[in-house]
């Protein structure tokens, strides 16, 4: 088969789509299907890595902000429109001219700045529509769609896609790369006798409002003993990273800061507690049994963190501003081996470290 994937990363919208689509294309070449890519040459944008993975690219043009024109078609209806950076008419033609040659068999839509108007236009140079979605708030045209959020239910989206749509809905299906998967049991084991040496800090591959230093900056004031490991990992296109580099230097701690890894699965097994955006991540961490302080730092991760929370699997927090006072709590918990100690299997028996191969298979026999 031949699978386009449409999606884009951003300054502004982080990395997170762009990652899952590349894990699920790394997982269908792996079985002989041919997979490219079409995303917008946004600042922040993961051309470059795609590109290195040896997957054909076709990077749209940087749109003109100044010359955006919303039009009469209910363009500016979508919450996230202004993500895409042009009208969702200039996106289909111009996603149409990269698709010219052969008829696509899937193509992969992970975005949420286009719907069903948007998959309508494109589709007569596809077979079929695969959507990736977290929000539920837009309809779309498509045989298979993918929302592997906790909490989410099949019937959220009824009315926004069409009867014959196959929904594969919540973690089971969440798309993990096959390291997880493979550290996962020795990971489960070394987590039996919970102890606190090292800190994982992750707050996504953007991370632009620096959340990354104020995480640092509380943990210099906590009663973290000197000889702590903090794991901080970045994105190459984080504004504040030399920010970030500077402060680490100062910091009373054994710290290390990476950029763009490829041995996360590593990472979090190496780990003993994580502090870490909501998203995408959340559930490499659970199938990992990480324990983990979320973070939320967009508003649609809300729902999915304080699901996660709910099941007992991180302990969340919804605003910077209560960042210091949670740490706090955390750490000073009488209970605190035992809390992460629940943390961990809460988390791991929601995610298997499965999901990508479920969703090739729908995608190799629909």
């Amino acid at each position: 088969m031949h699978i386009a994937f449409r999606v884009d990363a951003s300054i502004q919208m982080g990395t997170g789509h762009a990652m899952r689509c590349l894990t699920l294309a790394e997982a269908l070449r792996s079985q002989g299907h041919e997979c490219t890519f079409i995303c917008r040459n946004h600042s922040g944008n993961l051309g470059t890595l795609i590109a290195e993975r040896g997957f054909q690219l076709s990077l749209l043009s940087q749109a003109d902000w100044g010359e955006r024109n919303i039009d009469s078609e209910g363009d500016s209806a979508l919450a996230h429109a202004d993500w895409l950076g042009v009208t969702w008419q200039q996106d289909a033609e111009q996603t149409l001219e990269a698709l010219n040659g052969p008829i696509i068999d899937w193509l992969v839509v992970d975005h949420y700045a286009l719907d069903a108007r948007w998959e309508r236009r494109v589709s007569r140079r596809v077979k079929d529509v695969m959507v990736i979605d977290d929000i539920a708030d837009r309809p779309h045209e498509c045989k298979l769609l993918l929302d592997q959020n906790l909490g989410r239910k099949a019937e959220d989206y009824d009315g926004l896609v069409p009867e014959t749509c196959i929904r594969l809905i919540g973690p089971h299906y969440a798309l993990l790369r096959p390291e997880f998967a493979e550290f996962r049991e020795r990971s489960l084991e070394r987590r039996r006798t919970p102890e606190l040496k090292r800190i994982l800090i992750t707050l996504g591959g953007v991370d632009r409002d620096n959340v990354t230093g104020q995480v640092l900056d509380v943990l210099s004031k906590s009663q973290l003993p000197p000889e702590t490991e903090l794991d901080v990992v970045m994105g190459a296109s984080a504004p504040a990273l030399d920010e970030v580099r500077r402060q680490a230097e100062v910091l009373p701690f054994r710290i290390s800061v990476s950029v763009n890894v490829s041995d996360m699965a590593e990472r979090m097994f190496l780990a003993d507690l994580c502090i870490g955006a909501a998203g995408s991540t959340s559930w490499e961490r659970c199938c990992l049994g990480l324990p983990t302080m979320t973070m939320v730092l967009a508003e649609n991760q809300k729902d999915a963190a304080e699901a996660i929370s709910r099941q007992g699997a991180a302990a969340v927090i919804q605003d910077n501003s209560d960042l210091k006072t949670a740490v706090q709590h955390v750490l000073a918990d009488e209970q605190f081996a035992a809390n992460l100690f629940a943390m961990s299997n809460a988390g791991a028996s929601l995610v298997d470290g499965l999901g990508c191969v479920r969703v090739v298979n729908h995608l190799r026999t629909e």
